[in-house]
């Protein structure tokens, strides 16, 4: 590894050295608004025209892999909620999923158990397009969008703090269970949040989709090769908006997605070249609607089929120790932006991992900046930066 970091840093110097004298070498970051985060882009550009990206990443080390060495099961749970912090529900459902599948108790969880993580995670995933679509618009230019969905996100913040008791960092999904139960009448709130937020979903999609200059500033911006996306190990909307059709919900049905109905959006072009920005910002925008699909059937399930009764026990399964017999195992989960994945090495005797390595999709979608950059110009490269969707707290683990 040491080799290998100084040949990397080698391979660097020689390229900064080598700049031309009609060339520049330009900071982006890590300040720079639109950076979305702690990230600097070091830029070798030839007037406004890009030549190459040099990202460098580690300003927000969260530890995260050492912390999860170094305490047991469920203590951990915390730290996945601040890997991506804008969507907690999702992390920490892939890691418990993990964890359960290596006791053995994945398909004796009740059925309510599994519908309300459903039910929170989608909340959460519709929370963190609404971001990624916003903050995208304000980076276009276009400030209304930010502000509409940063007042929707506020609803679902407020019925995820009423279940969990915290904003942003839950801590709600536990091994074997719940934190606690829903609240009462939370699915009904649940309902008048959806009748409200598919209108303005709507508005959303027309404001943006439709409008020229948006469609100027994202469409042939950042084409985005399907044999690419695979190859850097892009996922999730990245990964979908080239037109690959794989949503792990679907492809490893884990949980109760199986017995959903909801479609995978994909990019085909629509406005422009297949994969391009505005393919991105689309899938994202159509992700929404199958998430406002997939809870409006959680909700009836949840007040009918599976409804709370005097005797459920959202803690009835959680384990005081967790015990697991040495193992190698790999979880991996659809998070909003892509799979998020954790690789357990477990050992005996203990309750606590050997080793934990989790796989953050926003760290592989942005590996892929320096392909998609070249040639662009430095306006565009906004653009493009802003269709990847990341979060500091995934990239630097």
């Amino acid at each position: 590894m040491n080799e290998r970091y100084q040949q990397a840093n080698k391979n660097y110097l020689d390229r900064i050295n080598a700049v031309s004298s009609q060339e520049m070498v330009i900071n982006m970051g890590p300040q720079h608004p639109s950076t979305h985060g702690v990230l600097r882009l070091e830029l070798i550009t030839d007037g406004e025209i890009v030549k190459e990206i040099i990202p460098h990443v580690g300003y927000l080390h969260r530890c995260f892999d050492k912390h999860a060495e170094s305490m047991n099961y469920g203590k951990t749970i915390p730290f996945t909620d601040r890997l991506d912090y804008l969507a907690s529900m999702n992390n920490a459902h892939a890691f418990v999923m993990g964890v359960e599948r290596m006791l053995g108790i994945q398909d004796k969880l009740p059925k309510r158990i599994e519908y309300i993580r459903v039910l929170v995670t989608e909340l959460n995933r519709i929370a963190s397009h609404l971001i990624a679509v916003g903050t995208y618009g304000i980076d276009i230019g276009a400030f209304t969008p930010f502000m509409w969905c940063f007042r929707d996100r506020e609803h679902i913040m407020n019925m995820l703090e009423w279940a969990s008791g915290s904003r942003m960092l839950y801590n709600y999904i536990w091994v074997g269970g719940l934190f606690y139960d829903i609240p009462v009448n939370f699915e009904e709130r649940c309902q008048e949040f959806i009748a409200y937020f598919k209108p303005k979903l709507v508005e959303l999609d027309e404001l943006l989709s439709n409008n020229q200059i948006f469609i100027q500033r994202t469409a042939n911006i950042g084409v985005l090769p399907a044999d690419v996306a695979i190859n850097y190990g892009c996922s999730g909307p990245m990964l979908r908006g080239s037109g690959i059709k794989w949503d792990l919900r679907r492809v490893d049905g884990y949980s109760v997605y199986p017995e959903l109905d909801f479609e995978i959006p994909v990019g085909n072009g629509e406005m422009g070249t297949k994969g391009d920005c505005w393919d991105r910002y689309k899938v994202r925008v159509d992700e929404i609607k199958e998430s406002v699909k997939i809870i409006e059937q959680c909700l009836p399930r949840l007040m009918q089929d599976f409804k709370r009764t005097p005797d459920f026990d959202p803690r009835g399964m959680v384990p005081k120790k967790v015990n697991l017999k040495a193992q190698e195992y790999y979880v991996r989960a659809e998070n909003p932006k892509g799979e998020l994945g954790f690789y357990f090495v477990t050992q005996d005797k203990t309750d606590i991992p050997r080793r934990v390595k989790a796989r953050g999709p926003s760290y592989n979608n942005l590996s892929v900046l320096p392909e998609l950059g070249k040639g662009v110009l430095i306006a565009d490269l906004i653009a493009i930066l802003g269709s990847i969707d990341i979060v500091l707290g995934e990239v630097d683990r």
